[in-house]
């Protein structure tokens, strides 16, 4: 059943976006509101980080990663630029993983356009990983994230929203919980001066840049900027 709801998904994905998803690969999605706080970027920045482990593998590890189809969905307000951007990155990830042949079918990273109820009713089915990744703290407890829960997918997020929620009903230790709490973040946002990024993040950090300063028109360019480092214009 829950294959046929995959199959059902990424038809509908194919027909909206012209990507071809693996329906035996791992479905992992996050369709919400486009906002800094729900951390579609964190999301970004991990596929980003995935990416480039599968592209340092041999071969042979190549064969026993899991294939991962990434789906993020979402709108953004009108004057929220910063959201926009985040939209562009998602795509311009998107462009790069799709078209590299070493990464094929192992990851491939889409962003659904217009997404609403109508797309809700395909995707949600078929999920089997719900990002629910909102700083902590921040999240209302809406029933988006419930009803991934009710259609059989595993919760990968904070403790935070409906997660505080669910994990009360179903124990803590049947989700994938991570981060820190709505109590300690305001102690964290004091101890901003002093944060020492960890390299792996370190590494991703110019895309950040890159956003912020190339126009849609150059598409191209971010892609290449974010992923070699390299100038290409």
């Amino acid at each position: 059943m829950k294959l046929q709801a995959k199959q059902k998904a990424a038809k509908k994905v194919e027909e909206l976006t012209g990507v071809t998803l693996n329906p035996n690969a791992l479905m992992d999605v996050q369709v919400k509101r486009i906002h800094e706080y729900k951390r579609q970027l964190l999301n970004v920045l991990s596929i980003v980080h995935r990416y480039q482990q599968i592209k340092n593998m041999t071969p042979a590890e190549r064969k026993q990663v899991v294939p991962r189809a990434c789906v993020i969905g979402g709108k953004a307000a009108p004057g929220y630029v910063r959201a926009k951007k985040i939209i562009k990155m998602v795509n311009a990830v998107g462009t790069k993983v799709n078209s590299d042949p070493d990464i094929g079918d192992l990851l491939k990273v889409v962003f659904v356009p217009d997404y609403n109820v109508s797309l809700a009713e395909i995707l949600i089915p078929g999920t089997e990983l719900s990002q629910q990744i909102s700083t902590a703290g921040t999240e209302a407890s809406g029933t988006g994230n419930m009803k991934f829960m009710m259609n059989g997918s595993l919760i990968i997020g904070t403790m935070d929203g409906a997660n505080v929620e669910i994990a009360e009903e179903i124990g803590q230790e049947n989700m994938f919980i991570f981060g820190h709490s709505a109590e300690e973040v305001p102690q964290l946002r004091q101890q901003r001066h002093s944060l020492q990024v960890r390299p792996p993040l370190l590494r991703l950090l110019p895309l950040l840049l890159l956003v912020q300063q190339l126009e849609v028109h150059d598409r191209h360019c971010l892609c290449w900027n974010m992923f070699c480092c390299k100038p290409c214009c």
